[in-house]
C-alpha cells in the first residue's frame, strides 16, 4: 500500500542564480551558478552525486532536447541524467522525480535543477512554439493574459463582487509582490509600486493591467536531496529540511469540455492540493501551512489561489488579501520572495526557486524578508491556461512537523 514520502527525502543543499536578463551568461552559466551555491551548502563532494534531474522547458531556445548539456556544465561523474518538462510547473517536475528516486531507496543522493534562458529569445513574453497539433487547435485564438483575465471576470461572476473591488485585491497582490521584491538581492524587479500605479497601468487584457502580469527571466535554481539520516550525518549541526508531499494533478479536459467547471478557479490546484495535504497530514491549511510561494504568473492567479489552497473561503479572498493576511507580516505570508512576478520566471526554474525561498526562511537565511519561526511552506506551481494545465503541489518543513 502507498505510504507516500513525508520525511523520506531531505533538502541537504540548494542553489539559486540571480534571475533578470542575464545577457552575460547561457544557461550553462546559470546552472553553474545555482549548482555551486547548492554543493557548498550541501557539504558534499560531487562524486557523492548518483543521478540527476533536468528542468528545461523551451529546449529549443536554449540547451536543446537532452539531460547532457546538465552533465557536461556540471561535469557530472557519468551518472543517470534525464531532462524533464512540464510546462510552467517543469522545474517542479524535475524535483518531484529526483524526491521519488531517493523515497524508493534507488539513490542515496541526487540533484535537481532547473533553468530557463529566455530573454535572448527576444520575445517580451513566452516565444511561440513550432506548430503541431495543440497549437493548431486553440493557442491561435488565445492569449495567457486573456485566458487568466477570464479567470478573473468568472470569478467576480460567481461571487457577485465589484470587478473594482476585484481589481483593487489584485493591486494588492502586486504592490505586495513588488515590496518584497525590493528586499530580494536575486530578484528580477526590485522597484516599488504604489497601487494607484497598478491601476492606472496599460490594460493588456482587461481586467489585467501592466502590472498584474509577470514578466519572464533568465535562471536557474537547484536542489541536492537525501535521506533524512544521510542529510543528518552531513550536517550535524543542522536542523533537517524535508519534503512532506509533493503531487501533481494534470487537466483531464474536463474544464473546457463541460459545463461543471464555473471558470473561476483551477481545478487541478484544488485536486493536487488536497493530495498533498492528506500525505503531509494538514487538515487546516489556513492554521498550518505557515507560508506559500504560489505561481503568480497574474494577480488574479494568486488571489483565486488563495481559496483553491484551502487558506481563504469560498468568496472571501477580497477581504483576506485587502486586510493583509497574505502580506509578507501577515497570518499567512505569500511570495514573501517576490513571486514569479517579481523574483521572475524562468519557466524550468520557477518551481524549484520556489522551494528555495521556503528552504531558507526554514533556516533562517531569508535575511531582511526574513519571517519569523515556521514549521511548513508550501509550493504551487501551474502550467498552461485556466482551463488546460498541470498543477504541482509541494509541501516541505522541519523533519517531524
Amino acid at each position: 500500500m502507498a505510504t507516500g514520502i513525508r520525511d523520506k527525502v531531505a533538502i541537504v543543499g540548494m542553489g539559486c542564480s540571480r534571475f533578470g536578463e542575464r545577457w552575460d551568461c547561457s544557461a550553462e552559466d546559470l546552472m553553474l551558478e545555482s549548482f555551486n551555491e547548492a554543493i557548498a551548502d550541501a557539504g558534499i563532494n560531487i562524486k557523492q552525486i548518483e543521478a540527476a534531474w533536468l528542468g528545461v522547458c523551451l529546449e529549443e531556445n536554449n540547451i536543446g532536447k537532452t539531460a547532457v548539456p546538465l552533465a557536461q556544465a556540471l561535469r557530472l561523474p557519468g551518472i543517470a541524467a534525464t531532462r524533464v518538462e512540464n510546462a510552467c510547473a517543469t522545474g517542479s517536475e524535475a524535483l518531484r522525480g529526483a524526491a521519488y528516486a531517493v523515497a524508493s531507496s534507488a539513490y542515496d543522493i541526487v540533484l535537481a535543477l532547473g533553468v530557463e534562458k529566455l530573454k535572448d529569445t527576444g520575445y517580451g513574453g513566452l516565444p511561440v512554439r513550432t506548430r503541431g497539433i495543440d497549437n493548431d487547435l486553440w493557442l491561435p485564438n488565445t492569449t495567457a493574459p486573456g485566458a487568466f483575465a477570464q479567470l478573473a471576470s468568472a470569478y467576480a461572476a460567481k461571487h457577485g463582487v465589484n470587478l473594482a473591488d476585484l481589481k483593487r485585491a489584485m493591486a494588492h497582490v502586486s504592490v505586495k509582490s513588488h515590496d518584497n521584491g525590493a528586499l530580494n538581492p536575486k530578484a528580477h524587479l526590485r522597484n516599488r509600486i504604489t497601487i494607484e500605479d497598478v491601476l492606472k497601468a496599460t490594460t493588456i487584457a482587461a481586467p489585467l493591467g501592466l502590472y498584474d502580469c509577470c514578466g519572464v527571466s533568465d535562471g536557474a535554481a537547484c536542489a541536492i536531496l537525501t535521506t533524512p539520516e544521510i542529510a543528518k550525518a552531513l550536517r550535524p549541526n543542522l536542523e533537517n529540511v524535508t519534503i512532506k508531499a509533493i503531487d501533481v494533478s494534470v487537466s483531464n479536459g474536463e474544464e473546457a469540455s463541460f459545463t461543471r467547471w464555473d471558470g473561476a478557479s483551477i481545478a487541478t490546484a484544488r485536486i493536487a492540493s488536497a493530495r498533498s495535504y492528506a500525505t503531509a497530514g494538514v487538515t487546516d491549511p489556513r492554521r498550518q501551512i505557515h507560508m506559500a510561494e504560489v505561481h503568480d504568473c497574474f494577480s488574479i492567479t494568486e488571489a483565486v489561489l488563495m481559496e483553491d489552497l484551502g487558506f481563504s473561503q469560498p468568496g472571501r479572498m477580497i477581504h483576506d488579501i485587502l486586510d493583509g493576511t497574505f502580506d509578507r507580516h501577515g497570518a499567512l505570508p505569500v511570495q514573501p520572495d517576490g513571486g514569479l512576478k517579481c523574483f521572475g520566471h524562468p519557466i524550468g526554474a520557477s518551481g524549484l526557486r520556489m522551494v528555495y525561498e521556503i528552504y531558507q526562511q526554514l533556516l533562517g537565511r531569508a535575511g531582511e524578508r526574513q519571517l519569523g519561526k515556521i514549521d511548513l511552506g508550501l509550493t504551487q506551481n501551474l502550467g498552461g491556461h485556466p482551463h488546460q494545465n498541470v498543477c504541482s503541489v509541494a509541501i516541505v518543513g522541519r523533519y517531524g512537523a
